[in-house]
């Protein structure tokens, strides 16, 4: 029997359980290939649960002629509405215009205007605005999203927050999502086609014997050996320490770690839409509804020394994120208006940009094929991360002939499979038939979980049903669904990755929900499939 073969041998270990790491698992095992995932945390502990929360184009990537990027990603916003309406939704956003309005200079578009048009000092005529969304409109190929407008700010709800010398805006389309489920969605569909997917399991090393990968990790079962016929290194902020010290390859390609942090602040204003705002320093932040009673506003762009898992949003960003917004809003947020912070390093591919707004978004996939093929993932977008992950097939295609074609384009995730405008049709039918649930409930439910909400839901006729209440909505009935479906075993996986109620409970709440997990453990950190 040889190496390919043997049924002890995997086709893929991939390491990292990131947005990359598991999209790249839903892909391969989908494709009829073996599967090994190791997570050395929590599914998106790190910078997957702590992005701007955005399946977006990247507007301000236009600055830097990124257009193949900006493309890919305007793309796949739709493809991606349509296969995850739950968890994924159309947002429009309001970018106020005033004439003094400067934009960074160190940019492609920002060295050509200086040149041509020196008198502008940096800023930015409205034509030239317009123009950029034109093409962002264009770009993608919209069908469902709605086209760009100009707002009359004096006149339209939208202007109603702001400071009163915005009189003119333009409303754009982009979509919001939820980073962390889409995570634990796309690894839950990974393990279903087959994929055995291990959290709080840390790959020790891996070294190459013959035509094969050994990884030795460690993890709830203890110390164990795996055989893989190909290793991915998606470890996103720790990319660069696993092919150093834990593959121990020599390469000079590297990452360079950018830190985002955002704040969520009590209710700034009452409509649904968005604001993109501007600043004088020629960055860029969003003030996005969150939750249904919060606002959120990010993000920076920090390089970030020291660990990965160490960064957290500096009372100096903070402090950047509430002036920058108090340009805008006719009353100043303060820190009063806090009600929590969050960071996430992204690890972007160091193209040797001169600071860390410049450095690319895009990602690169690195091949070494030095025997036994390891491919490593730099950056990325959660925007394209589906892409991404047809692309790293692609790449390892040759190595695996019997594995089939793309399938993701469009294929619901877990709780996806309804019309992408009938979250409001599904929220009513799922009050209709459990009536204790109120608005908010519904809404909550319907939003994390899609159609598999009446499942989790079950014959309950009252919340009393559903068993131990542990505050803000959540019920014994879906942290059960959570540990058993979706790979949670402690309250922060529950509380601040599945879901955002960390904002609504008391720090007791989180305590008992603890206490409960860890008594109620439904064997480990390891997927069905592995068993």
């Amino acid at each position: 029997m040889t190496a390919k073969t043997r049924p002890d041998v995997a086709d893929l270990f991939i390491i990292g359980g990131g947005i990359n790491g598991c999209g790249i698992a839903r892909d391969a095992a989908g494709r009829g290939l073996s599967v090994v995932l190791a997570e050395q945390g929590d599914l998106a502990q790190a910078t997957s649960s702590a992005s701007t929360k955005l399946f977006h184009g990247g507007l301000r990537y236009l600055e830097y002629f990124e257009f193949r990027l900006v493309r890919e990603a305007l793309e796949e916003r739709e493809t991606l509405l349509v296969a995850m309406p739950h968890i994924s939704w159309p947002m429009r956003f309001v970018l106020p215009y005033h004439p003094d309005m400067r934009f960074e200079g160190d940019t492609p578009t920002g060295r050509l205007l200086s040149r041509l048009m020196p008198w502008m000092k940096g800023r930015r005529p409205a034509w030239l605005i317009r123009l950029g969304l034109f093409l962002y409109d264009t770009l993608g190929g919209r069908k469902i999203l709605p086209a760009t407008r100009t707002l009359d700010l004096s006149r339209d709800p939208a202007g109603q927050p702001l400071q009163p010398r915005f009189r003119r805006a333009y409303e754009y389309s982009d979509c919001w999502v939820e980073d962390s489920r889409l995570v634990s969605l796309n690894a839950r569909d990974a393990a279903e086609r087959g994929a055995r997917v291990m959290t709080r399991t840390r790959v020790v090393s891996a070294t190459r014997a013959g035509d094969l990968w050994q990884v030795v990790t460690e993890g709830p079962d203890g110390r164990r050996t795996h055989s893989a016929r190909a290793l991915v290194n998606a470890g996103g902020p720790w990319v660069e320490d696993v092919i150093r010290n834990v593959a121990r390859i020599n390469s000079s390609e590297g990452v360079r770690l950018v830190r985002g942090s955002h704040v969520v602040t009590r209710k700034l204003y009452d409509h649904d839409r968005c604001y993109f705002f501007q600043g004088t320093d020629g960055r860029i932040i969003f003030a996005i509804p969150y939750e249904q009673d919060f606002t959120l506003i990010g993000t920076t762009d920090k390089d970030h020394q020291g660990a990965p898992g160490a960064a957290a949003c500096s009372d100096e960003e903070r402090d950047y994120l509430l002036a920058f917004a108090s340009q805008y809003f006719a009353r100043p947020v303060t820190v009063a208006d806090v009600v929590w912070t969050y960071s996430g390093v992204r690890p972007l591919y160091n193209d040797g940009a001169k600071s860390a707004t410049a450095a690319t978004r895009d990602y690169v996939l690195s091949l070494d094929g030095n025997g036994a093929p390891l491919l490593n993932v730099f950056g990325g977008k959660i925007t394209t991360y589906r892409r991404l992950a047809e692309s790293a097939l692609e790449r390892l295609a040759p190595f695996f002939p019997q594995a089939t074609g793309p399938w993701t384009a469009r294929v619901a995730l877990p709780g996806g499979d309804f019309p992408h405008d009938g979250v409001a049709t599904l929220t009513e039918r799922l009050k209709g038939r459990f009536p204790f649930l109120g608005d908010y409930w519904a809404a909550r439910m319907i939003r994390a979980y899609g159609t598999e909400a009446e499942t989790i839901l079950g014959s309950a006729r009252t919340a009393a049903d559903l068993g131990r209440d542990f505050g803000a909505t959540l019920t014994e009935a879906e942290v059960r669904w959570l540990m058993v479906h979706e790979f949670a075993s402690a309250a922060a996986d529950v509380v601040w990755r599945r879901t955002k109620l960390g904002l609504r409970m008391t720090g007791e709440q989180i305590a008992a929900l603890d206490a409960f997990m860890s008594g109620a453990a439904v064997g480990g950190a390891s997927s069905p499939a592995a068993e």
